[in-house]
This record gives C-alpha cells, structure tokens and sequence, in this order.
C-alpha cells in the first residue's frame, strides 16, 4: 500500500471533485474536509465518499456550482441555504456567523437548509473551538432508523456533534450517531464484501441481517432502544423543522437512484464569557478532566483522532491499492 501525503490526496480529491462538475472552491473545501476525516481514522466519511460524491455531482443530486448564501438574519440567527450543493461551502460560512454572532450576543443559532451529507460533524466545529467558545451540531441524513415501535426507516443516522475548547491543551471532541454503527462504516463493509456484526442493522423487510448491503437499503439499529429514537426525532426537528430542509423519511438514500437531498444541519457557539466567565469556564473544566484521568485507561473524547491526525500530517497515509486505483480514475490522472 502506498504511502501518501495529506496534501496529496487533497489534491487527487480536489481534481475527482472538480472533473465531476463541483467548483474549484467547493472542491478544495471538501477535499480537506475528507482527507481530515481519513487522516483522524474516520475512513466512513473519508475517501470511501469521494465516488458517491462524484456520482451525485454528475447526477445533478448534488449542484456543483452552488453557492451558499444567507436568507435571513434576526439577532443571534441566521439560516443558510447550501443551493443544493455540497454542503462544506455553507458549513464554512455558517460557522463564521456562528462565531460571530456569539462574540456579540453570548450565543448563536445557524441553520443549514437544502444541503448535502455533512461529512464528519465535529469537523465544522474546529474554528468554534479555536475561538474560545463551544460547539454543538446537529444534522439529518436519509432514513436509516426505525421510529420506536415501527418497522421502516424513519429517521436518520442523525449525528451530533461537540467541541469544548481548553486553555493548553487540545478541544474534547464529542461526534457520534444515534445508532450502533455510521451508515459509512458499513458501506466501508460493503465494498469490501465483508459481512457485518449481527445486532447493527435489519434488511429492508425489517429481519435483521449480517449482509452489508442489505443494510444500506435497510435501517440501522438506534443506540440505546427507545432513548437513541428520541433523540434521533430531536436532531430531526433542530435540524429540519427549524431549517425548512427535509425530513430524512422525505431524502431518498444515497446509496441508490433517487431525489435530490434537502439536507438540514443546526450549528451552535456558545462564549464562555458570556456566563461564569472564561476563566471560570477553563478552570472548572480542568477540575473534571483531571478527576476522570485519575482512573487509569480513561481516554478523552476526540484524543484518538486528534493523535492519528498529528500522525498523518507527519508520515503521510497507507491507503489501499484498489482505493488508490479508484481515485486516480475519478481523478482522470495515472499517478499520484
């Protein structure tokens, strides 16, 4: 397996990206946000979404010369619409606004309408955590699971994400799903024609199934039963309802021919300094991660990926031959 450089492979992404019809801009904004996503371990929302990327940009199911903008504005919120594009573009700039409305108001509320697949959600939250202040998103994705005591997909993954920023050290970072398993691991197990652990999904006739592929066109098992669908139906309504984008039972899936996405996301700063102040806020969260690492094995959140990344940015990545070959088509080059 060869041995390539982040820089790269955003490169090699950025051409895939663009060849398929996305702008320089938007190629180059989700070329790094996809190599990141590798680089951190996150291989689901990595390079294994650059084809379905290319494909839905060559399909029309993703615009790629949109570009965002802000339709409205009130006080601490504001709400983006993505134009049917990749979403990273309006992430950025829905971000910007976060962090610039919390610096004036203390707390901030930007919505993301009729976007695409958010990628890796913590990703977005970096410029918030560098600011000093903390991040929360939310997004949806086509219907993945099942309402409590329903048989179809209804919701969707639905992950949520968090950054809290430290004084000297690196940001906890929280960025899960509401289900076992992210629909992009198993699509990891798909292309590789390896079956999945039983308990992560059910087929489209609601039997549960070890069968990777089944599992896309069918829905995934939420986290904790009845308590990971209603938090799932939460995320529904903070990243839809409040948006105007689709509900994930209205986008049609990824992974197969089907409807434009009119993806929601919900992204949220909050300044320390607005409440018990910044100092406050530093010291107190030190108390507490002092008192967790005092059981020996405790790991923070986000110190994982944050520790393949500074790994990554130095030796570069081992990326597979077959992967390699496939970004090289996309790309329309012969080497990297």
């Amino acid at each position: 397996m060869p041995l390539v450089s982040l820089e790269q492979l955003q490169t090699l992404v950025s051409r895939a990206l663009t060849r398929a019809g996305a702008s320089k801009s938007m190629a180059q904004s989700t070329a790094q946000a996809l190599v990141a996503a590798e680089a951190e371990g996150l291989g689901g929302h990595g390079l294994s979404r650059v084809a379905l990327y290319c494909l839905h940009l060559r399909e029309g199911r993703a615009l790629g010369k949109a570009k965002p903008k802000i339709l409205k504005r009130k006080g601490a919120t504001v709400l983006v619409d993505a134009g049917g594009g990749l979403a990273f573009p309006a992430c950025a700039l829905a971000v910007r606004e976060a962090i610039a409305r919390a610096k004036r108001y203390g707390v901030s509320f930007v919505g993301v309408t009729n976007s695409h697949h958010m990628g890796a959600v913590a990703y977005h939250l970096a410029p918030i955590a560098q600011a000093g202040m903390v991040g929360l998103a939310f997004t949806i994705s086509p219907a993945a699971i099942n309402a409590w005591g329903g048989t179809r997909a209804f919701y969707g993954t639905n992950p949520v994400a968090a950054v809290f920023p430290r004084k000297d050290a690196e940001p906890i970072v929280v960025d899960l799903s509401l289900t076992e398993v992210t629909r992009g691991k198993i699509m990891v197990y798909a292309k590789e024609g390896k079956s999945i652990p039983s308990g992560w999904a059910v087929d489209k006739d609601g039997h549960p199934t070890t069968d990777a592929k089944a599992a896309l066109t069918g829905s995934l098992n939420a986290i904790g039963g009845v308590k990971g669908a209603a938090l799932a139906m939460m995320v529904e309504v903070l990243s839809v309802a409040l948006t105007g984008a689709a509900f994930s039972f209205e986008n049609d899936s990824y992974f197969e021919p089907g409807n434009k996405p009119r993806i929601g996301h919900a992204i949220l700063a909050i300044d320390p300094g607005a409440l018990a102040g910044s100092d406050a806020y530093f010291s107190r969260l030190e108390v507490m991660i002092a008192a967790m690492l005092r059981d020996e094995g405790v790991r923070l959140p986000g110190a994982r990926r944050q520790k393949l990344m500074t790994a990554a940015t130095a030796q570069g990545l081992q990326i597979g031959d077959v992967q390699v070959k496939e970004l090289l088509v996309l790309a329309g080059v012969k080497s990297i």
